[in-house]
């Protein structure tokens, strides 16, 4: 017979007084020899390495679900990419802009303040895309003048009331507008008169006047040139429609 162990001895003790109270016995993984080492196979749970992995493993995940203090949204605590450039991010948002549309420099600067971009950073990049040709708020004027005029007949005052809602300056308005002509800026309010005129037929001649002034008003021509022309046109419509 072995001789028992003074552990084994007040294990055995132990379990005794449990099962006299009513108690359950515990449950310990046979050994072969009281040095015998902890049988992992036969009860994991009460192996002290299990419970030391189980304890590690949910400090790991606990760890990977965390974030990292100031770090982006998109990257957990173990991605070691680093932050994106704020001036590349900054160009990008621009070169989407210019590819929906032509835009001016004010433009561009409240979609990147809108976009919470540093205002230096901004500055820096629209700048640079201004050296380069990708800014430019004189060919932006350019365009929208020859548009306007094609597909609205708007006068220079009104052109330029326009440019100044889009960011343009009064320098660089001017400069794009003077390029316009009076005489072809009168030929443009006479197109418009005689394109309404036949839809006035049958009305009052103060009638006609009055609306026709009106339009050359909403589309920006002086009153100089909008008196002289209505009058002369509808003249020139009466003399028609008598011959």
């Amino acid at each position: 017979m072995t001789d028992s162990s003074p552990a084994d001895l007040d294990a055995l003790r132990a379990a005794i007084g449990r099962m006299e109270t009513g108690g359950p016995p515990p449950h310990h993984p046979p050994r072969s020899s009281p040095d015998a080492p902890w049988d992992a196979t036969a009860s994991g749970d009460d192996h002290p390495d299990a419970r030391g992995g189980r304890q590690r493993a949910g400090q790991e995940r606990a760890g990977r679900g965390r974030r990292q203090p100031g770090g982006d949204d998109d990257r957990g605590a173990g991605d070691s990419r680093p932050a994106r450039d704020p001036h590349a991010v900054a160009k990008a948002i621009v070169l989407r802009q210019l590819t929906n549309s032509p835009k001016t420099r004010a433009q561009l600067e409240q979609a990147l303040a809108k976009r919470e971009c540093d205002p230096q950073v901004a500055r820096e990049v629209l700048d640079r895309l201004t050296e380069v040709g990708l800014v430019d708020d004189t060919a932006y004027a350019q365009m929208f003048v020859r548009s306007k005029q094609q597909t609205r007949a708007l006068a220079k005052s009104a052109l330029r009331r326009e440019l100044r809602t889009k960011g343009v300056d009064d320098e660089t308005a001017a400069e794009v507008l003077d390029g316009l002509s009076d005489a072809a800026e009168e030929e443009q309010a006479r197109e418009l008169v005689r394109a309404r005129i036949p839809r006035l037929h049958g009305l009052d001649r103060q009638v006609q006047v009055r609306r026709l002034a009106g339009l050359l008003a909403r589309k920006g021509y002086p009153s100089s040139i909008a008196g002289r022309v209505v009058f002369e046109e509808l003249d020139l419509a009466s003399e028609h429609r008598r011959d």
